[in-house]
């Protein structure tokens, strides 16, 4: 068994030694425990401080791709280099190394395919009220939008077993976190989470430049993967209500009408054909989109057995040597 972690890094050479100096070699379970850097296009010395510190595999982006894309390249590099289970953490220092061990421990139980690590919220000093709140409705959103029951969904701290890396996909360039416990319950993957420990701020968070850029950012990463996993639902309800505003509105326009009241509100006429007709095309869409979502999901089966059966990819590694 093998057991490799991840850091996608941009620009982290300030506090990547610190998170990599906390890192396990030997963890219960696990034959080897490798280091995994994914450099997403840092301008400084990041990677030559992953080969300071010994890192097994360096991949890295020609140019900055996003946190999103560098967690993916990790697990497509993971994969290829034999890993049983993915751990990934972060270049921060923000998540205690010490509890990889309960992180991974559902997963050879075999209980779980995907674990995030819950942090204790009401206890981090960094995290202001503000944010607390908005972390605990986020979580609440995604819980509701995935049927799973993660209490930190932003939380970047998880294992994630072979087989669950090799079927999740993130369409999302901004972030992964909200996106695979979506996906994640989507796809009836099993996932868990377990408690666990943060370190000391040692810098400000660079995905969460603004509450409201935040909050839109992940708003719209919801609504798009619900689209996406559930778009006769989507489709269907936008619709129904669309038309059942139409038809409200044009009985209340018959009404007026067989009151003698017609001629005075005629824009409530307009206005029910108009929702009426939208509504009936949304609804259309939907079996559309289902069509669709049909053949991405077929599509998905063959990519999850072409990577299980073959496993290729494009990443490029450095072993201890600077680009």
């Amino acid at each position: 068994m093998k057991l490799i972690i991840q850091i996608p890094c941009y620009n982290e050479a300030e506090t990547l030694g610190v998170a990599l100096s906390s890192l396990p070699r030997k963890v219960q379970g696990f034959d080897s425990v490798e280091w995994l850097v994914i450099d997403d296009g840092s301008t400084d010395d990041t990677v030559r401080v992953a080969c300071e510190h010994g890192v097994d595999h360096v991949v890295w982006h020609t140019d900055n791709q996003g946190l999103a894309r560098g967690f993916m390249t990790g697990l497509e590099a993971g994969l290829q280099r034999g890993a049983d289970v993915i751990v990934n953490t972060d270049a921060d220092n923000q998540y205690n190394a010490d509890d990889i061990p309960a992180l991974v421990a559902p997963i050879l139980a075999g209980e779980a395919e995907i674990v995030v690590g819950a942090r204790p919220i009401e206890t981090i000093e960094h995290f202001s009220p503000v944010k607390r709140v908005l972390q605990k409705l986020g979580s609440w959103v995604v819980r509701m939008a995935s049927g799973t029951d993660i209490p930190d969904a932003p939380s970047g701290f998880r294992a994630i077993s072979r087989s669950a890396a090799q079927r999740l996909m993130v369409f999302s360039d901004y972030t992964y976190t909200l996106e695979t416990i979506i996906q994640a319950g989507q796809k009836n993957m099993a996932i868990a989470s377990v408690p666990v420990r943060v370190n000391g701020d040692l810098r400000p968070s660079r995905l969460v430049k603004s509450i409201p850029s935040y909050i839109l950012r992940s708003i719209v990463t919801i609504v798009r993967i619900f689209v996406v996993y559930r778009p006769f639902r989507f489709f269907a309800t936008t619709g129904a209500v669309l038309f059942g505003a139409g038809v409200l509105i044009g009985l209340r326009f018959v009404w007026k009408w067989l009151g003698g009241e017609g001629e005075g509100h005629i824009q409530s006429l307009i206005l029910a054909g108009a929702l009426l007709v939208m509504g009936f095309q949304t609804i259309l869409i939907a079996f559309v989109a289902d069509l669709i979502a049909a053949n991405r999901k077929l599509l998905e089966e063959l990519r999850f057995h072409t990577r299980r059966d073959v496993g290729r990819g494009t990443a490029v590694e450095g072993r201890g040597t600077v680009r």
